[in-house]
């Protein structure tokens, strides 16, 4: 049986010499900086809630006050948490591969936080927000995070929302575009912390893959893209990505003398 140094080797060298990887992350790397999934996070006076009734037009339309303040607080939680060691390593990779997309479910800005520059949010962002009217963009204002109902726009009148995906909405299309197209010309996909049972998003290994990508995993435990991948990791992500950006650079220090 290969063992897992031997995995980290094999995934390095199939990184290091190819010339587009996309990396694609879920809720398992936000999870390790302690942001709790969308669900996870509903505990103590949230327990109580459908995510439903905080994620969707009709809860919204029902209590926008209640929704308001739910991504807010949530809100607070992310600006609180801090990029760990697997968010730093793929800052890290993105400096030594020719082309680095990372494709993320996450609402969080961790990843940019970390240093990645060229980040695509299928499921938006939770530190932006537009009105659910017009669309229009908006900047949060003093008393905005401390209101119990949400701002109106300046321009329809309309509510203000995060610019999130919520139930039964599209992802965002300029987002999916580049993200499907690059995983039709990647040379390797990395899936990290994803579950693999959110779609879309979790249908883009197999698009990589169909254009003869390879498909390296990281995640606690086999998942349903696990029967995807070439190369299965298994340990958290702050710990297996250092580890593998480590074998990366020792393969490029290997090349260098050749």
């Amino acid at each position: 049986m290969i063992n897992q140094h031997e995995l980290l080797t094999t995934a390095a060298r199939l990184l290091v010499d190819v010339h587009c990887v996309v990396v694609f992350t879920g809720a398992g790397v936000s999870a390790e900086s302690g942001v709790g999934t969308f669900r996870d996070a509903l505990t103590g006076l949230w327990s109580r809630f459908d995510p439903q009734q905080l994620a969707s037009q009709e809860g919204f339309a029902a209590d926008p006050g209640l929704v308001w303040r739910w991504y807010i607080e949530r809100l607070t939680t992310i600006e609180n948490a801090r990029p760990n060691r697997g968010h730093e390593a793929l800052a890290a990779m993105e400096k030594i591969i020719p082309e680095f997309v990372l494709v993320t479910q996450n609402v969080d800005d961790l990843h940019e936080r970390a240093g990645n520059r060229h980040v695509l949010h299928l499921h938006g962002h939770i530190g932006r927000f537009r009105c659910n009217g017009c669309g229009a963009a908006y900047s949060l204002r003093a008393g905005d995070r401390e209101a119990l109902m949400p701002p109106c726009c300046t321009i329809c009148t309309g509510y203000v929302r995060p610019a999130v995906v919520w139930f039964g909405e599209m992802l965002p299309e300029q987002e999916l575009f580049e993200a499907w197209g690059a995983a039709e010309r990647c040379d390797v996909m990395l899936v990290v912390g994803a579950s693999g049972v959110v779609y879309p998003a979790a249908q883009l290994p197999a698009v990589a893959q169909r254009h003869g990508a390879c498909i390296i995993e990281v995640n606690l435990e086999e998942s349903a893209l696990s029967e995807l991948a070439d190369i299965t990791l298994i340990g958290p992500s702050g710990e297996i990505l250092p580890r593998l950006l480590d074998a990366m650079y020792a393969c490029e220090a290997k090349s260098a003398f050749r």
